[in-house]
């Protein structure tokens, strides 16, 4: 369970109005005092997050929020960081009272359930009112199962398990494999990994561990070195590897090294299409070619990494791109887990591989770049754009590599 990455577990929010007995839930839910509980309405203030396990499912990240009927100032805030968590919910729990139920409710069902995540309603007290007919069958009517609970004296809360466990157990947080469909049990993969400022001291950085347990998950080889090592270890092989995995970094350092018809990507790649959508990534990179001077593109990070003085993405990837297009562009960070940034601003966004959230987020993010009808596309697919490999690097996906080719009018429809 402590070992499972955040990114990769099945995230439950718990959401609801102030004093409906949120906290409540989480702590009868688990069996353990996770929050804090009190009668005083708005206890918790900002999202707070626990991992943990729930047998039937695995491990999972729990979030409590704000009540979403906070005011004030300071309340509407809390409010806002409530529905930024939302982002990245995979299984709603809606908590509810019979005695309170109302529109408000109804609202924060169908936000929820407009952002593409599974819903469960709770309605909590039972042992001060039971809900009426009334309100089961509207809840009902979003097809949205609702269980009674007291978690004052935990009628129902077994039950409530049982139904989040029959939900939760449905759900994929992620898709199945980084490169489980594209090799075959006994090839062998070579991981080209650049050891810069940024590695932590004495490990690889988690993209490089999750692709060498997925290689051998599969039943196949892996194959690490340095950049500077790649020459002599392709000559050590008695056989070309089947598949060569780089660091964007150096990608065109790799792409001229190793024979055109290996098939070969780039970490950040392998982790656009586990998280996001790789063909409307491979779309949006043509947008490059159309930047002016004085345009803006966001680099849009998931994670609060320290930046080292040559970061691959507030410095290398921008110097990279001025020298392509020959322009003169501006570049902004959204920083962290939490997108909170005026995307219409922007002309283009580049997002990173996303190893730190989990897929809804990502589709989040890129839901949110159509809203704006702003292209997005990823560090990976950029870099291997602007260095003229793209085609190389896509060469393990042929439906995307194909988008390459189309004219960039064609790809434009979709925003």
């Amino acid at each position: 369970m402590h070992t499972t990455p955040v990114s990769n577990r099945l995230h439950i929010g718990i959401f609801g109005k102030r004093n409906v007995g949120k906290s409540s839930f989480i702590n009868a839910l688990t069996g353990q005092n996770i929050a804090i509980v009190s009668d005083q309405p708005g206890t918790t203030t900002d999202p707070v997050g626990k991992s943990m396990e729930i047998a039937g499912i695995g491990p999972v990240y729990l979030y409590d929020t704000a009540g979403i009927d906070d005011s004030g100032e300071l309340g509407l805030k809390r409010v806002g960081k409530t529905k930024q968590v939302m982002n990245k919910i995979n299984l709603a729990l809606v908590i509810v009272t019979a005695e309170g139920f109302d529109e408000a409710d109804i609202r924060l069902v169908e936000e929820l359930h407009s952002r593409g995540c599974d819903i469960i309603v709770v309605c909590n007290k039972i042992d001060i009112l039971q809900p009426n007919g009334a309100i089961l069958e509207r809840i009902a009517g979003y097809g949205i199962p609702c269980v009674r609970v007291s978690c004052a004296t935990r009628e129902g809360i077994e039950e409530a398990k049982q139904t989040i466990i029959e939900r939760g157990s449905k759900i994929s947080p992620e898709q199945p494999s980084l490169i489980g469909d594209i090799i075959q049990p006994g090839e062998l993969v070579l991981l080209v990994v650049p050891i810069d400022l940024g590695a932590p001291k004495g490990r690889l950085i988690l993209p490089q561990v999750q692709v060498i347990r997925d290689i051998l998950d599969h039943n196949a080889v892996a194959l690490t070195a340095k950049e500077h090592e790649l020459l002599d270890s392709l000559k050590m092989l008695t056989h070309p590897p089947s598949l060569v995995i780089c660091d964007s970094q150096v990608v065109k350092k790799v792409a001229d090294a190793i024979p055109p018809d290996i098939k070969f990507t780039t970490f950040s790649i392998l982790f656009s299409r586990q998280k996001g959508d790789l063909a409307t990534f491979v779309r949006g990179v043509r947008q490059i070619d159309r930047l002016q001077d004085g345009d803006t593109v966001l680099i849009m990070e998931a994670c609060t990494h320290h930046p080292m003085p040559d970061d691959i993405g507030r410095v290398k990837l921008p110097r990279w791109i001025r020298q392509f297009t020959g322009r003169d562009i501006l570049f902004d960070v959204n920083a962290g887990p939490l997108l909170d940034k005026d995307l219409s601003t922007y002309r283009l966004i580049i997002a990173c591989g996303g190893c730190m959230i989990n897929r809804q987020e990502m589709l989040f993010r890129i839901k949110a770049a159509h809203a704006a009808r702003i292209p997005i596309t990823n560090y990976g697919i950029a870099i291997s754009y602007v260095h003229g490999v793209l085609q190389r690097v896509l060469s393990p996906f042929p439906h995307e590599r194909t988008l390459c080719n189309m004219p960039a009018a064609m790809l434009a429809v979709d925003l």
